[in-house]
């Protein structure tokens, strides 16, 4: 009797990867109401080790959705040569903190069960990808056509080495997790998954989508349909990892710091949660082979606890506990390309690689799939042109090219043993060290990301040159055939950077004085905002210029009028926030400010979140908004964000043909988002 039929399907978005990158990508999903699914090869998340560092923005990206608050000289002594703040102080309202990957994921899935049916396929995989393209220009078409592999529950669980140092245990009582198979070291083994789960009837179906995203990490199965490549290099050096609580004297266990060693490489401590400590250790014995690999056999908890003993030598190491481990070669590596035809795109490790020394693996992963989950969300839905799709490589691939350079850089630094003297050329400064690091810190933080001009960032200059190099055509900010491209009036906004993440600083609710980080209000929704800073509206001549802006943007033909549904609010595509400068008590939030400010809901009533004063609170003090802003507070300006809070236009309030033509280019006509109307 022949087979059963291949069941069949379609769906939106198909996210391959069910890391942090995944998760971040499938949460933006949620939000949105888009038809996705999310797929991943093993049984379970991770419950232990990984990724454990959360840099500044990744904390503010998680609040935006909602739940960030869930070595020896020669005389053989080890000295501190240098100390100074793990976080640059003042950059942003978060600090870095430390917390393992499980805990990072369970976040992600609450939240996507909060906001969304969306679940996470296990045990689910790909095994054929074709992509038709005479219809990759049609937004409403499902181009993309993907084979996926339902496995067993065995075939889905990894093997584990059981090496474990005699007598350590687990938070279960069992051998501490084996993270080698997660590693660079490991062989990738979908093709094998494949293979052996080939024949079996029923476990396959065959899903189209409009878009896909590649979330599978260094081995990428997705990169390797498309044809794409890695450019870069590996290097000799192999370096263990160890979650274990500390049985030592060592004085600073509990602070993140750098070990350099003469002659037994160095060591890196990361204090974490429940008294564990993450140690990365060079492993100086453990040599690649002529093919560049390290015969992982050799690699245990116990080798990379001796390792690390001789690099804190005369102080004395030792656990009970450990609780993961895992071992990784530095290879510093970006991908040629980040998407084919604006339709597969590939996030996180699957295009680049580096070490995890600068704590940045998972943070770049996430923030990768936090600037492509809204662009790709919103064109699924046909809110906003397929053009804009193209910013993703431009944008992205020049902070991977980047974090490569300064990853390099750090990663040669930290292994090499430190200089003897001013004389010794072949060993690491401490200085040049310590330079290093501090100047790199604030790119660590993820919080330097400066995007090029493109549709989406009205400034000036080349998009090529201010990006990867990506060509985007016509796609610069506003870009006309018959004019030249829309840019914005950076000198009106000093610190507010387009290009750059919104900043915070404290602002007063005008409503009921309460006082917040202005940031806070910037929620990851899908809706683009208009930050209008009013400026000193007690004045007569300012009042007026805030009317008349307000006035535009009442009007039936206005952008905020024109690109919103006819059954949402008025804020249900753009959000307008109010920041201004006047006393708070010289004014009523109702009476003195239009509508279009304080939006009526017909069941919630006014909206008072929505007003903001930049002026004393009873109890925080002043936040002095404007000038940490840079803006006038006499005059003000006006600001636009991005779904991801990235600024993309300044301007004066007079400033609304502006304003239309940046919207007019970036979001579609509401007719158009069901395919009833022309698509730009």
């Amino acid at each position: 009797m022949p087979g059963a039929a291949v069941p069949e399907s379609e769906c939106d978005v198909l996210i391959v990867g069910a890391g942090p990158a995944g998760l971040m990508l499938t949460a933006w999903m949620a939000r949105l109401g888009v038809k996705a699914r999310t797929v991943d090869k093993r049984g379970t998340k991770v419950f232990a080790g990984q990724a454990d560092g959360l840099q500044c923005r990744s904390l503010e990206i998680f609040d935006s959705f909602g739940f960030a608050d869930r070595n020896p000289g020669p005389d053989g002594a080890i000295r501190r040569s240098d100390s100074i703040p793990d976080t640059l102080v003042g950059v942003s309202r978060f600090q870095e903190v430390v917390l393992h990957q499980g805990r990072i994921e369970r976040f992600f899935l609450d939240h996507i069960s909060k906001h969304s049916s969306l679940r996470i396929e296990r045990g689910v995989l790909p095994e054929a990808l074709a992509i038709d393209e005479g219809s990759v220009d049609d937004p409403l078409a499902h181009p993309i056509t993907v084979t996926l592999r339902h496995l067993t529950e065995e075939e889905a669980t990894p093997h584990q080495a059981a090496g474990a140092a005699s007598g350590s245990k687990n938070a279960n009582g069992e051998q501490p997790s084996d993270g080698l198979f997660r590693s660079n070291l490991a062989e990738d083994d979908t093709d094998e998954l494949i293979r052996k789960s080939s024949g079996r009837e029923g476990s396959t179906e065959v899903v189209r989508c409009k878009y896909m995203v590649g979330c599978d990490g260094a081995h990428s199965w997705t990169r390797r349909q498309l044809g794409f490549e890695m450019q870069g290099e590996a290097t000799d050096f192999i370096w263990g990892v160890l979650d274990i609580i500390p049985l030592t004297d060592f004085p600073d266990i509990r602070c993140r710091c750098a070990i350099h060693s003469a002659d037994s490489g160095s060591v890196m401590v990361i204090p974490r949660e429940n008294k564990l400590v993450r140690l990365y250790i060079q492993l100086k014995e453990i040599v690649p082979d002529a093919s560049g690999r390290a015969d992982r056999s050799k690699i245990t908890p116990e080798t990379i606890l001796k390792a690390a003993q001789k690099t804190l030598s005369p102080y004395k190491l030792d656990y009970e506990y450990c609780d993961w481990w895992t071992a990784y070669q530095i290879g510093q590596r970006v991908g040629t390309n980040f998407d084919a035809h604006q339709r597969v795109f590939l996030a996180g490790d699957a295009v680049h690689t580096h070490s995890p020394k600068a704590g940045q693996g998972m943070n770049v992963s996430m923030q990768d799939a936090y600037n492509l989950g809204w662009k790709v969300g919103l064109a699924a839905l046909n809110r906003i042109p397929r053009a804009a799709l193209k910013t993703y490589q431009s944008e992205r691939r020049r902070v991977a090219q980047d974090l490569i350079a300064f990853d390099h850089k750090f990663s040669r630094l930290f292994s090499g043993r430190p200089a003897k003297d001013v004389m010794d050329e072949a060993g690491v400064s401490m200085a040049e060290f310590k330079d290093v690091f501090v100047t790199g810190s604030l790119f660590a933080t993820g919080l330097s990301v400066d995007y090029g001009a493109s549709l989406l960032v009205a400034k000036e200059g080349s998009p090529e040159e201010q990006g990867d190099g990506t060509s985007l055509d016509a796609t610069a900010a506003g870009a006309a055939p018959e004019g030249p491209p829309l840019v914005g009036k950076q000198h009106l906004a000093t610190n507010v950077k387009m290009g750059m993440r919104f900043p915070s600083y404290q602002v007063v609710c005008h409503a009921d004085a309460r006082p917040w980080p202005f940031q806070h209000f910037m929620r990851s929704d899908g809706r683009f905002r208009l930050v209008i800073f009013a400026g000193d509206v007690s004045l007569a001549g300012q009042k007026a210029r805030l009317d008349g802006l307000c006035k535009a943007l009442a009007e039936p033909g206005s952008f905020l009028r024109r690109l919103t549904p006819g059954d949402a609010g008025i804020d249900a595509v753009v959000e307008v926030l109010a920041l201004h400068s006047a006393p708070r008590r010289a004014l009523e939030w109702l009476a003195d400010f239009p509508e279009v400010l304080h939006p009526w809901r017909p069941r919630s009533g006014w909206e008072y979140d929505r007003i903001f004063v930049d002026a004393e609170s009873y109890h925080e003090g002043h936040g002095r908004a404007y000038e940490g802003y840079g803006v006038d507070k006499e005059r003000g300006c006006v600001v636009v964000l991005r779904p991801d809070q990235y600024v993309a236009y300044v301007g004066e309030l007079e400033d609304v043909a502006d304003l239309e033509r940046y919207f007019g280019a970036v979001l579609l006509e509401p007719e158009v988002w069901a395919g009833r109307g022309k698509v730009a």
